[in-house]
């Protein structure tokens, strides 16, 4: 039985059940051949003195060796970081810094990338590159070797540390809404049990083969990944550039599931499903998926199962909506997954009346580890439960989404807002605070708020409002530059406007970030429900 991370590979080796594991390009692997490059990673890693429970970050497209960096270091026994590809120089290296990463995988194209802030990671000792690093390595920086290198230096013959399945995993950083991310730390045991519940609720089996196209730095991307090796399917790889390149791989591949956020599935709405008659199954997280989406794809697929879905990085994934329900309850997060509990909660920890607003909150095995390093924010999100039996005396940790739900009479669950300043774009949550740094580091502001505003695609399309320095003029062309420098695309605002006047503030003197974007309630287009 599967316990450990790196084993749902293994497993589907020693079963031989399909041939063929995981697809990249033009690029095949099998279980075996998998788990043979698993094991010779973990190797390598041993021979650069990985400690147990010690980071490698892997900065890397979706590609075979990221997958193999992956489940290779979960293999020695250390934790992986997967930082998004999206992310710029500056955003990496604190990731690095933040967990203290003494190793790291990546191509030389993006170490390239990240030379100007290299100095900056003070733990960094080796860099692992997927090609050949043809630059001059810095004289006082990480070594570089390359993964060809690394694996003839390698001991074929390694005794790796024992582990088991409440050992750390994973961190997967997510934004924050103090403005750094926040490192959410898996367990081997959160990451397994994650995949059994939704290939449980998916059907999945061996035959299928699932379509990864969302970061593996994301928790629904990682995913793919893992429901497909703990049934012994495939998992095919993509980084798409255009929405029309997914169907196409989708009848080459002939692909049964994928899964997507709702930016996507619109754009995806919009396109000629003609022809794609293996698709099992479609998934939505990430955000509500708009009506109008949702009945083209009906139309466009209507023998393909749809599920709706809900998660949050603290908790893996916490309900779904039974595709025989979307037509009934379209607007519905559905109940909790497989060995979940989700509960509507107020303020003193006492259950909600059906209808009554509360703030959800999960527990179960699917709870993480808290927060990397921060005490505060975990001790804030992750706190205790009242015991149901009065003799049980060990406090079980829960964690609170910091979401507004409703559970109607039926245990069906609404989503009806946040609770903090987070933006919700294109599935990923924005920290304000992040991108208002960018704005305040022009030194042309005297004061900047960033907030989300609806939009009928992006969920929520980021607006930032700035006050010019006294006497200075300025032009939006300037911060939208900053913006485009220091942020990834999904982080760019689609609005910045200019103030000669202060910001509303609240009665604690800070900018009210909800009174500014009631202003703009209506900025977008909206789209009809």
């Amino acid at each position: 039985m599967t316990s450990l991370f790196h084993e749902l590979v293994y497993q589907s080796a020693d079963r031989a059940i399909n041939p063929v594991a995981l697809i990249d390009q033009k690029r095949h692997l099998s279980y075996p051949a998998l788990a043979e490059a698993v094991q010779s990673f973990a190797g390598i890693l041993h021979t650069f003195n990985l400690s147990r429970g010690e980071r490698v970050a892997v900065y890397l497209e979706k590609r075979l060796e990221t997958v193999i960096a992956l489940f290779g270091t979960s293999a020695a026994g250390g934790a992986f970081v997967p930082a998004n590809p999206l992310l710029k120089a500056e955003q990496v290296a604190y990731i690095l810094n933040d967990c203290n990463v003494r190793i790291l995988v990546t191509s030389a194209d993006r170490l390239n990338l990240l030379s100007p802030v290299l100095s900056q990671c003070h733990d960094l000792h080796t860099v692992i590159t997927v090609d050949e690093f043809q630059g001059s390595p810095p004289a006082s920086g990480p070594n570089i070797v390359s993964w060809q290198q690394a694996q003839t230096s390698s001991s074929k013959a390694v005794r790796l540390p024992r582990c088991i399945d409440s050992d750390m995993a994973a961190i997967l950083y997510t934004s924050g809404s103090t403005g750094k991310p926040k490192g959410v730390v898996l367990s081997h045991r959160n990451l397994v049990t994650g995949a059994k519940s939704v290939s449980q609720y998916l059907s999945n089996r061996a035959n299928d083969r699932i379509l990864a196209v969302l970061p593996l730095s994301f928790d629904y991307g990682l995913n793919q990944l893992n429901t497909a090796f703990y049934v012994g399917a495939t998992a095919v790889l993509m980084n798409y550039l255009l929405p029309r390149d997914i169907l196409s791989i989708i009848k080459r591949e002939q692909i049964t599931g994928l899964a997507a956020v709702p930016p996507l599935w619109t754009q995806l709405a919009q396109l000629d499903w003609q022809g794609i008659q293996t698709l099992r199954y479609i998934t939505n997280s990430g955000g509500a998926m708009p009506r109008s989406t949702l009945s083209r794809l009906r139309n466009a697929l209507p023998d393909t199962e749809i599920f709706l879905m809900y998660g949050l990085t603290e908790a893996f994934r916490s309900t779904y909506l039974p595709p025989e329900e979307v037509d009934s309850r379209p607007d519905s997060m559905g109940k909790a997954i497989p060995n979940a509990e989700v509960m509507v909660l107020r303020e003193d920890g006492t259950h909600c009346a059906s209808g009554e607003p509360g703030e959800l909150v999960h527990r179960g095995p699917l709870v993480s580890m808290g927060y990397w390093n921060d005490p505060g924010k975990t001790s804030a999100r992750f706190r205790p439960l009242t015991p149901r039996q009065s003799g049980l005396t060990l406090p079980e940790l829960a964690v609170w989404s910091g979401d507004t739900v409703r559970m109607d009479e039926e245990g069906y669950l609404y989503f009806i807002g946040r609770r903090d300043d987070m933006i919700k774009t294109s599935g990923y949550r924005v920290s304000p605070t992040e991108i208002e740094e960018v704005i305040y580091a022009t030194e042309t502001v005297a004061e900047a708020a960033a907030f989300g505003a609806p939009h009928p695609t992006l969920g929520q399309a980021i607006v930032v409002v700035a006050v010019p320095k006294t006497g200075l003029e300025l032009n939006q062309d300037i911060l939208s530059a900053a913006c485009k420098n220091h942020l990834p695309a999904f982080m760019q605002p689609g609005l910045i406007t200019l103030r000669q006047t202060s910001l509303p503030r609240n009665p604690n003197g800070k900018i009210d970030r909800k009174n500014l974007a009631s202003e703009f309630q209506y900025i977008f287009q909206t789209e009809e429900t």
